[in-house]
């Protein structure tokens, strides 16, 4: 197995059909990513870990020889939450389309595709994640530290919980997109600690309520009736 590569704009593509990858990653390759190749999905994990400079963003296929998609979603979701995720996929059944969704892909496409469709939607899914984690210009803007376990509204350290910063950070990384309150205990104890919904009922009211003391009228952090949450950032 070879080195993974340490650049910027990396993308990497988990696929068993090498036709397919060798095709993905000419068309990515002439867009200005760099692309690494797996077939394997037992490779994947071991690869990331040994990465120095993870990539931003894996295409990553639903039905693998070894670990399966779902499962490597579920994994990669929950280890490197700031990690975009596109499945691939021949099944196109609604329950694996919402299944795979629920685990934590940024989107979802089905196979027969056009290769220029993959690339766009990966230039969408890497804007959105960018625009989560970057200043608005002049700094008037929610920030995260990631360095620094911080978060700053308008410059202002919000004095954030390591929880409460763990909470904001998988929000923030997938702008409108809903989270169960399931998903979010996930993120937010790795030890997989039994608590209660109200627990991160909890949470999002004290974060909430920090965001609140510098932003007293924007309100960015959403409820969803029934569902969960979402950080929905004004336009």
């Amino acid at each position: 197995m070879s080195t993974p590569d340490t650049v910027q704009d990396q993308i990497l593509i988990v696929e068993d059909e090498p036709k397919i990858a060798r095709l993905v990653a000419d068309y990515l390759q002439g867009s200005g990513f760099t692309s690494h190749h797996l077939a394997h999905g037992d490779a994947v994990l071991p690869w990331l870990e040994a990465c120095p400079t993870r990539p931003e963003l894996v295409l990553l296929d639903l039905m693998l020889p070894g670990t399966d998609g779902l499962t490597l979603c579920r994994e990669i979701r929950q280890r490197w939450p700031a990690m975009a995720i596109i499945m691939l996929t021949a099944r196109v059944e609604e329950v694996d389309r919402l299944l795979g969704l629920e685990l934590g892909a940024d989107d979802y496409i089905c196979k027969p595709f056009s290769p220029r469709e993959v690339v766009a939607r990966a230039k969408a899914v890497l804007r959105r994640s960018r625009a989560a984690a970057s200043p608005a210009p002049g700094g008037s803007d929610l920030v995260l530290d990631e360095a620094g376990w911080r978060a700053l509204a308008d410059g202002h350290d919000l004095g954030l919980t390591a929880v409460e910063f763990q909470l904001l950070k998988v929000m923030m990384h997938s702008p409108g997109r809903i989270f169960t309150r399931e998903q979010l205990m996930d993120h937010m104890y790795r030890d997989h600690r039994i608590v209660s919904e109200r627990t991160v009922d909890s949470h999002v009211k004290k974060l909430r309520r920090k965001i609140a003391e510098t932003w007293p009228e924007r309100e960015v952090i959403r409820s969803v009736y029934g569902v969960g949450y979402k950080y929905q950032p004004e336009e």
